[in-house]
């Protein structure tokens, strides 16, 4: 049954960033923040335009959004009592546990002690992100960085971003596969769901909502301030409410090592090249799925249970298996209990993969750097070659159970879906597991029953930076401003 309804979503109070990831605003960058005084960094944030998700007409044409570290709270001021509210992940941050950083594939070439930005030392306090239409960014950021903002702040990073035209560094069509966020509160909680669906409860991405198990995430509830009240704990104020722990990784990509490597695999057939890059991708380069699609993003894996079509190891597939809480075939009552009480033989891959509903995020990332054709991929590298990559940025309710969970059960792990060996063809870093086992490998399934190995890959991704931010309510971001007054 429906809880509320789109009436009961306050618009005005979400940063825009949630509801509309700006696409049509082509030009974007990221500016890495230290705060240096903290009463001058209160009156620049208590007076930025920050954008709201409201729908407006017309359409803005340049938008702001801000978003801290815990960190950056305790500099701005928030008590530390509030600040330990928020999720541990947060708290602690991306780089500030080493137990983390193995978790996440920060090792080895990923090590945090490598980053441009990030590691302890050189996190920043906040980032203040800038959109624009064509033409617009420049003049957009220069009316904002005024005098107040060279007092408040020292710039960490510049973080550009590039407008590739749908598609990522490596040529792939990106930005296909996104949640929808039930705004409307139409889907039920239930124990169980046996199929996959595409929507997910709101508060898998916003706090102050329930989540998929129905319940609401822990978050900072205060005694006062001009902020929603909590509407499990009605004596309390809700300063998560309406926000959402962002999570952005600056990620290099080896766009000439990806498509030389698969050239020299593919014996230099241009084809073949191009069909083992979509294997490993788990889409064709215009972004059709391997496996039989309604379209780009309406599919499961259910009728490819042997990885003949999309092998188990293809980025798509670890990145969203489309799983439901059981495994394909049991759609009815009698079928969900004689599979919960083990009454037939189980198929190998069955349950070994999680159920999705749990663990999707809502990507608002950006490209990096100029493109580059696969021909000319293919060529040396000239003097001075610029970088390429993602500024990678999700929004999800809980850090550990959503992106961590994400990067490091499927992205990272050798022992995905029953595999060995084998991390992401694209994320993955290459370090050897335990006992010294390689990881760059992968499998692609044969109807023979014989698996087919790519061997020897390199690494085409490289971690430069990464934090944990919470981009607030706008309510949120007053209680801050106020806090350290």
């Amino acid at each position: 049954m429906a809880s509320a309804s789109l009436s009961n979503i306050d618009f005005g109070d979400i940063q825009g960033i949630v509801r509309f990831g700006y696409k049509y605003m082509t030009e974007a960058s990221y500016v890495l923040l230290e705060i240096q005084d903290a009463g001058a960094a209160r009156v620049w944030l208590g007076s930025a335009p920050v954008s709201s998700a409201r729908v407006q007409k017309p359409a803005p044409t340049t938008a702001l959004q801000v978003a801290f570290t815990a960190a950056g709270l305790q500099a701005l001021g928030v008590p530390p009592a509030v600040v330990s509210g928020f999720s541990n992940e947060f708290v602690s941050g991306i780089a500030g546990e080493d137990s983390r950083s193995r978790r996440l594939g920060d090792v080895g070439a990923n090590a945090p002690a490598s980053w441009r930005w990030g590691s302890p030392g050189r996190t920043p306090h906040l980032v203040v992100m800038f959109f624009a239409q064509p033409g617009g960014l420049g003049p957009w950021m220069g009316t904002l960085c005024d005098r107040i903002w060279g007092s408040a702040f020292r710039v960490i990073d510049i973080l550009a971003t590039t407008d590739l035209h749908g598609k990522e560094p490596f040529g792939f069509t990106d930005g296909i596969s996104e949640p929808e966020l039930d705004w409307e509160f139409r889907r039920p909680f239930v124990a169980d769901q046996l199929t996959y669906t595409n929507t997910i409860a709101l508060g898998e991405c916003l706090l102050g909502f329930k989540n998929e198990y129905g319940k609401y995430t822990d978050r900072p509830l205060v005694e006062a301030g001009e902020l929603p009240v909590a509407e499990d704990d009605t004596n309390k104020r809700d300063l998560g409410r309406n926000g959402t722990y962002l999570v952005m990784r600056h990620l290099e990509q080896d766009v000439r090592g990806f498509w030389q490597f698969l050239d020299r695999a593919a014996g230099s057939v241009a084809s073949e090249r191009d069909k083992l890059a979509e294997t490993m991708v788990g889409r064709t380069l215009d972004g059709d799925p391997l496996v039989p699609a309604k379209s780009k993003n309406e599919f499961t894996f259910d009728g490819d249970e042997n990885g003949l079509r999309c092998p188990f190891g293809a980025h798509v597939r670890r990145a969203n298996p489309r799983t439901a809480d059981y495994p394909a075939g049991v759609h009815a009552g009698l079928d969900k209990l004689v599979n919960q009480l083990a009454l037939q033989p189980r198929k190998f891959r069955d349950d070994l993969v999680a159920s999705t509903r749990f663990h999707r995020i809502l990507r608002r990332g950006r490209e990096y750097g100029p493109a580059l054709s696969r021909q000319d991929a293919l060529l040396p590298a000239p003097p001075g070659d610029p970088e390429r990559g993602l500024h990678f940025i999700c929004l999800n309710g809980n850090i550990s159970r959503q992106f961590e969970f994400v990067q490091n059960a499927w992205l990272m792990n050798s022992k995905f879906n029953g595999m060995s060996g084998e991390s992401d063809p694209l994320l993955g870093n290459r370090e050897p597991i335990v006992g010294g086992a390689p990881t760059g490998v992968f499998g692609i399934p044969r109807e023979t029953g014989l698996c087919s190995k790519v061997s020897g890959l390199p690494q085409f991704v490289k971690v430069q930076g990464g934090a944990y931010f919470f981009l607030p309510g706008l309510g949120a971001l007053r209680y801050f401003v106020k806090a350290g007054v």
